[in-house]
């Protein structure tokens, strides 16, 4: 297995080490189901009968399905009996050109591998569960003689205990202000705190100790973090108990300051309790899940226990389910999930998995430790589960609805558009500079449902003939290069192309992305430009079509409403990209510029003769005196500012 194809995992060598082997037939063409079969066919041949993933891909290589097997040979012979597949799955062999095979130990192992593939490749026959934001954890870092408490997206690279996941960013930071109120730990930087002189308002409205100006000691700054610790374990009783106590023995010492403060943290730990959405006591660390399916729509709902206590609970709902079982979908929900959280010590689910010994295998492969997957039948247990069961079917009726009116909008824009059929791809054009400066265009994606994020882009505006600020020269260079390596990469227009195309701009914007798209050769891309009405008034918009016509909606128009939610998204990206390279733009350095000059090394320089212009101007000599610097690197300093790279110096 080449690079390219290994899973991007930093464990995935080690856990995936036996033999691996490739087997490709390459094919060309239009879907054909006679040419597909021959293929995986003639892969078939060649098959082990071992415990793997393999991989169906079309013509172009793009992987159209990624699958698992007990035994390989036996699970790709079902793909050539074509009369017994359904149509969805008839599609899929018909556009099948080569197939990729990765053997491994054991089927535990295979299943996290096909995991893998899917999050990766995100195949277009595999249901999927929807690209999103990473999960929220709190981190209390111990890398500190007084450790920081904060929220924490992303890899795991700082020493510390995690907790979670939380549903979203609101109940992690709901949980984190009530956190500094109860233990009164610190969430400065650590640059922050080494800079401290005095406490900062934290200290004053009391969520925070203030350790950096020794307002506690290191003990007792401990003792803190070791109740934070026992309750984000599920001790809250313990701790609810031993503040408590502080605060009667407080009270009794006639210190009625202290008492006060006790009080006010027993009632933060009340908030934390009582936010609870279900009752969860008892349980320790457990997910739950729990499957609804209406009018061709799935939606699974998930629960997140910690130390008996609920951390909020999120609906999915996965893509190209088709005609799967009920069990196969939250199968392949689960083990995605898990590719990026790890699991819960106890796994709840309504509803038998279709491999359930080996699933449970490979999540306790990914946690290092035993994970159980339970579907109960009496108890506690069962009540959670109905309760997830119903929040499922609610927010699977609440999709639907939603679904329903973005349906109707997107008719009624198709039918004012003059589009053939519905789109399922938007793009939105703007523009962001600031008399000139730090210029870029932005686009942003929507379709059915929602925005795409994933599918954002920015341009930077880089070529000479764009003069700085002109808009409509800024608009013609994006589409250029939007469209040009369109054209190159994807001339078949099978992925990414536009059914509709909004530019916010009038007829100026209009004209310059016409004549960029017939240089391309490209004409048959709708184009809308949407302009504010008479003294820039929302609710006034003009629609600009290519022929010059023009059309405004009236002002409670729900469609307005939404092509105006669509603008002002790719303002406010734009304007976000713009402020981003405006503010890296701010600090950057003219030493920036010079090869073999790191951070060290400029800091360096610009501490030992105080700005960029003076090492500008500085002799050979004067720049091997700098701490630090070699001679090798004061020698390249040196030519970059008078060799003859220095011709081209402002």
């Amino acid at each position: 297995m080449s690079k390219a194809d290994r899973p991007d995992t930093p464990n995935s060598a080690s856990r995936f080490n036996e033999e691996k082997q490739t087997y490709a037939v390459r094919g060309v063409g239009q879907p054909d189901l006679k040419k597909g079969v021959a293929a995986i066919r003639n892969v078939w041949e060649t098959l082990p009968a071992k415990p793997g993933v393999y991989r169906m891909q079309d013509a172009r290589g793009d992987v159209l399905y990624v699958g698992k097997a007990r035994a390989l040979k036996n699970r790709v012979s079902n793909y050539t009996q074509v009369e017994r597949l359904p149509n969805r799955l008839k599609r899929m062999v018909a556009q099948t050109r080569s197939m990729t095979i990765v053997t491994t130990n054991s089927e535990a192992e295979a299943l996290l591998l096909e995991a893998q593939l899917i999050k990766k490749h995100r195949p277009a026959y595999n249901v999927l569960l929807r690209d999103d934001k990473s999960f929220p954890f709190i981190l209390l870092r111990a890398d500190h003689d007084f450790p920081r408490i904060h929220k924490h997206r992303g890899a795991r690279r700082h020493k510390g205990e995690y907790y979670g996941p939380f549903a979203s960013a609101g109940s992690v930071n709901r949980t984190l202000n009530a956190l500094e109120k109860l233990f009164l730990l610190r969430s400065c930087s650590d640059s922050y705190f080494n800079n401290r002189d005095r406490p900062c308002l934290l200290y004053q409205i009391k969520r925070c100790s203030a350790p950096c100006v020794d307002r506690i000691s290191r003990e007792d700054y401990a003792q803190l973090v070791a109740d934070a610790k026992a309750f984000l374990s599920g001790k809250s009783t313990q701790v609810q108990s031993k503040l408590a106590g502080e605060m009667e023995a407080a009270s009794e010492a006639l210190d009625f300051e202290r008492a006060a403060m006790l009080r006010d943290r027993l009632k933060a730990l009340t908030f934390i309790q009582g936010s609870q959405a279900i009752n969860a006591q008892g349980l320790g660390d457990a997910d739950i899940f729990a499957l609804a399916r209406k009018e061709g729509h799935v939606c699974i709902q998930a629960f997140f226990i910690r130390g008996g206590q609920n951390w909020g609970h999120r609906a999915f709902f996965p893509r190209h389910a088709g005609d799967d079982g009920e069990d196969v979908i939250l199968a392949n929900v689960v083990a995605q999930f898990y590719e990026d959280v790890p699991p819960a010590k106890l796994v709840l689910l309504d509803r038998k998995l279709p491999d359930m010994t080996v699933m449970a295998e490979a999540l306790s492969e990914r946690a290092g430790r035993k994970v159980e997957l339970s579907v109960p039948q009496r108890g506690d247990r069962v009540r959670l589960l109905r309760q997830a069961a119903r929040n499922a079917e609610e927010a699977l009726d609440r999709k639907i609805a939603e679904s329903a009116t973005q349906n109707k909008l997107l008719t009624e824009m198709a039918e004012l558009f003059e589009l053939s059929e519905l789109p399922a791809r938007i793009e939105i054009y703007d523009n962001s500079h600031i008399q000139g400066s730090n210029a870029l265009g932005a686009m942003v994606v929507a379709g059915p449902e929602g925005f795409i994020k994933n599918q954002y882009r920015k341009f930077n505006i880089k070529r000479g003939e764009t003069v700085p600020g002109d808009d409509f020269a800024m608009m013609r260079e994006v589409f250029q290069r939007r469209f040009a390596r369109a054209v190159e990469e994807d001339p078949d227009r099978e992925k990414d192309w536009p059914d509709l195309v909004l530019i916010d701009g009038g007829k100026g914007q209009m004209s310059s992305v016409c004549e960029a798209l017939e240089e391309i050769g490209v004409e048959d891309v709708p184009l809308i430009a949407i302009s504010k009405g008479p003294d820039r008034n929302a609710g006034r918009e003009v629609m600009h079509f290519p022929d010059g016509r023009e059309v405004t909606l009236p002002a409670n128009s729900p469609l307005l409403y939404y092509l105006q939610r669509l603008r002002d998204e790719a303002h406010r990206f734009a304007i976000g990209a713009h402020r981003s390279k405006r503010a890296k733009a701010i600090t950057s350095s003219p030493l920036d510029e010079i090869p073999g000059i790191g951070p060290a090394r400029k800091k360096a320089l610009l501490l030992h003769f105080g700005t960029a212009k003076a090492v500008r101007s500085a002799s050979l000599e004067d720049l091997q005196k700098a701490p630090g610097v070699s001679s090798a690197v004061a020698q390249s300093v040196y030519d970059f500012y008078n060799g003859a790279h220095s011709s081209k110096l402002p």
